[in-house]
């Protein structure tokens, strides 16, 4: 009988050559750290609603996507619609349109905290101004963020910190650029009150749902503290929902958790599965953009400059529209929700019946899985233990995804996100799945 990576390997031949030829071309082959995997990586043809078909022909139940930016799905044919009419118009004017305008204006109908709209191109985009102008209008310098918290990967919030080494760093950025940030255990209420007692802090950003979209849950009562200990000491709440936005409530975890940032930060589903991404919050804050007619020392010493070539581009814009009014207008985000929490109750309903050990949960529409430890199960779906999660152990992690991947299954993580777009058959199948995974790995002693 094959191995789970034999038949892996059998499966996936035209992903095989392609990955060569990628490995001729990209470093590790690939043009996004998450795609790079061992012995190499699937190569996706199409994909439609809640699944997509490789090279080889092979059919998956999607947990990636679009890293999180399909909400609504593969192919929404009214995204579709509007992006494909943007086109017809042009790709990029090189002028304001009236698309932006009504994007903008979406942005701030759902969002609690917007009042004014910056489009960028990217998350990492959104982190980057969000952070200038925190320190524009507050004059402080200092940045805190919490551990494995990711907000892009521009330079100061890359920092981590390792060992015992209480200062951050990350290969290719100065360390000077550290000298102003602070990374704190996250939930750790004491140490953030120490922290910004020195009153030299200009924003605190952090992932509303914990780490790596829920992989390291987070407390909402933490997220009321940090917005009480900023309000008080002159701070900024900076909220990163790049992963988040429009996708835990029409408003985001803002919304679903009733927590007002001063600043948010949008992406993914922000643009309807195009590129695109957005910083907004208080006018007061955003207006540091702005240019001022006749006052030439606020344009030359202290407004923040900001350009971009695909800033608010057209074609994203109306993509853009088109999604947000459907999750508006619509049930999407509890849809998803509903499915989440369905697959999360038939894999915490499979692990017990199979004696696996580990457990399933969910944050909103987002899913994990623990698998390799004896981890305990959420009283309903959502992770409430007072332990850590520890999510697939290293050792099963590579063997887990062979499995599935073998199974028709498309993890992202230790996990995935969930769509409007699937339902009962994806939630059926990708049980099933991981029924024949255990299966898999038991036969080859990985799992006990």
């Amino acid at each position: 009988m094959s191995s789970i990576l034999e038949t892996y390997v059998a499966m996936h031949g035209g992903s095989k050559t392609l990955a060569e030829q990628a490995a001729t071309v990209f470093p590790s082959g690939v043009t996004h750290d998450a795609r790079a995997f061992t012995p190499f990586p699937v190569y996706v043809q199409r994909a439609q609603g809640p699944r997509k078909w490789d090279v080889d022909g092979n059919e998956y139940v999607d947990f990636i996507g679009g890293h999180g930016a399909l909400l609504l799905g593969h192919n929404r044919p009214e995204v579709m619609a509007a992006a494909r009419a943007a086109m017809e118009r042009g790709t990029h004017f090189g002028a304001s349109h009236n698309l932006e305008i009504e994007w903008g204006q979406q942005v701030i109908q759902m969002v609690p905290c917007a009042e004014r709209v910056r489009f960028t191109s990217s998350g990492t985009e959104s982190t980057m101004m969000a952070l200038r102008l925190a320190r524009a209008y507050t004059g402080r310098e200092r940045v805190v963020k919490f551990v494995e918290h990711f907000h892009g990967w521009n330079d100061q919030l890359v920092g981590r910190l390792t060992d015992e080494d209480e200062h951050p760093h990350s290969v290719g950025v100065p360390d000077s650029i550290y000298d102003n940030l602070t990374v704190l255990p996250a939930g750790d209420v004491v140490a953030l009150e120490a922290t910004l007692s020195a009153r030299d802090t200009a924003a605190v950003i952090l992932e509303p749902t914990g780490a790596h979209w829920g992989t390291h849950p987070l407390s909402a009562d933490f997220l009321r503290e940090v917005r009480r200990l900023t309000s008080a000491t002159g701070a900024l709440m900076i909220m990163d929902e790049v992963i988040t936005g429009f996708r835990m409530a029409p408003g985001g975890a803002s919304e679903r958790y009733d927590v007002l940032p001063d600043l948010t930060t949008l992406a993914k589903i922000l643009a309807g599965g195009f590129p695109g991404g957005c910083v907004t919050g208080r006018a007061e804050i955003l207006d540091f953009i702005e240019m001022r007619d006749g006052d030439a020392e606020w344009n030359a010493r202290r407004r923040i400059s900001h350009q971009g070539t695909f800033n608010a581009n057209p074609v994203s814009a109306a993509a853009g529209v088109a999604a947000l009014r459907l999750i508006a207008e619509g049930d999407h985000c509890a849809q998803a929700d509903r499915t989440a929490a369905a697959l999360v109750h038939g894999l915490n309903e499979l692990f017990r019946a199979e004696s696996v050990p580990g457990s399933a949960w969910t944050a909103s529409s987002m899913w994990h899985v623990n698998l390799g430890y004896d981890a305990p199960y959420p009283t309903d779906v959502e992770w409430d233990s007072p332990e850590e999660p520890e999510g697939v152990l290293p050792v099963l992690m590579r063997p887990l995804r062979w499995a599935l991947y073998n199974h028709g299954v498309d993890l992202m993580g230790n996990g995935g996100m969930v769509s409007s777009a699937h339902g009962e058959r994806e939630v059926h199948d990708t049980v099933q799945a991981f029924r024949a995974a255990v299966g898999d790995l038991r036969g080859e002693g990985l799992l006990g």
